[in-house]
C-alpha cells in the first residue's frame, strides 16, 4: 500500500480534462487505456497517478461509478502505486458536486482547487468537508494558483502542524498556448520558505517549459506532476512519443 501521508515525487498526469487524441493520438481516454499509460509510466520512474476519467462522449466527468471501476481497475494492475482522483469542476459542477463525489468514492488521495471550493462562498461547509476528508484519511491535495489561494489557505487554517500539508502549485493556467517559466515557481516559494507549518509541495507547468519549471522545482526540494494534461514537449521541443517518455526524460534530466 502506498503512503499517501505524503506526496509522489513524480505524479503524472496523463490525460486531464481538456485533450482529446487530436491533440495526441498516445493520450489515454479509457480507464483501460488510462492504466495501460500508468503502468508505461511507472515502469519509467513515475510512483503516483493524478487520474481524470471521460464519460462515454469521452469528456471530462466526475462520474463516481466510473471513478470506482477505474480506481478497482488500477488496483488490480498496479496494487502499490498511489492514485489520486481530481474534483476539477471544469465549469461544469458546483461545489455540491465535487464534495459528493470524493464521499461517494473515499478515495485514498484527491486534488482539490480551493478556489473551485470556495467559488459560491461557503466557508462553512468547506471546512466541514475538509474536516471530513480528514477523519476518513482522504489525502487532500489543495490546487494554488496564485496569491489569492495561498490566502485562503490561511484564513481556513487549513495547514495542518500534526502533519505536511499537501499542496500544488499551478505554473500558469490552463489557457491556449499557455507557457510556463521557472520564474513561476518564485513567489510559491517564497511563501513556502516563510511558514511555520510543514508543507509537502508539487508543481505542474504548462507547454515546452514544463521540463525546466520541474527541475527548478527539484532543486528547491519540491516535488512534480508531469504529463500529457499539462505538455506534450519533451525539453528540446518535440512532441513526446507518450506519458512515459516524459517521464523517462524529466529522469534522465536529473542526473
Amino acid at each position: 500500500m502506498p503512503d499517501y501521508s505524503q506526496l509522489p515525487k513524480i505524479m503524472v498526469a496523463p490525460n486531464g480534462a481538456r485533450r482529446t487524441k487530436k491533440d495526441h493520438p498516445a493520450l489515454p481516454i479509457s480507464i483501460s487505456e488510462t492504466a495501460a499509460a500508468a503502468i508505461a509510466c511507472q515502469k519509467a520512474g513515475a510512483d503516483g497517478l493524478h487520474m481524470h476519467i471521460r464519460g462515454r462522449d469521452d469528456t471530462h466527468t466526475l462520474d463516481p461509478g466510473l471513478y470506482l471501476e477505474a480506481l478497482q481497475e488500477l488496483e488490480h494492475v498496479l496494487p502499490d502505486f498511489y492514485v489520486q482522483i481530481t474534483t476539477e469542476a471544469v465549469g461544469q459542477y458546483s461545489p455540491k458536486e465535487q464534495r459528493d463525489v470524493v464521499e461517494k468514492v473515499m478515495p485514498k488521495a484527491v486534488s482539490i482547487s480551493i478556489a473551485e471550493m470556495l467559488s459560491e462562498g461557503n466557508e462553512k461547509e468547506a471546512l466541514g468537508f475538509y474536516s471530513w476528508c480528514k477523519e476518513k484519511e482522504i489525502s487532500v491535495q489543495h490546487i494554488i494558483y496564485d496569491a489569492d489561494d495561498l490566502q485562503r489557505i490561511e484564513k481556513l487554517s487549513l495547514l495542518d502542524g500534526a502533519q505536511a500539508t499537501q499542496l500544488l502549485f499551478v505554473l500558469g493556467r490552463y489557457t491556449k498556448n499557455q507557457q510556463s517559466s521557472p520564474d513561476d515557481l518564485d513567489p510559491f516559494y517564497n511563501w513556502v520558505t516563510q511558514q511555520e507549518a510543514k508543507i509537502d509541495w508539487a508543481i505542474c507547468a504548462f507547454g515546452q517549459g514544463e521540463t525546466d519549471c520541474l527541475l527548478a522545482a527539484h532543486k528547491k526540494g519540491g516535488k512534480v506532476r508531469i504529463g500529457f494534461e499539462n505538455s506534450l514537449w519533451n525539453r528540446d521541443g518535440s512532441i513526446a512519443k507518450d506519458n512515459a517518455e516524459r517521464v523517462s526524460e524529466y529522469i534522465s534530466c536529473l542526473s
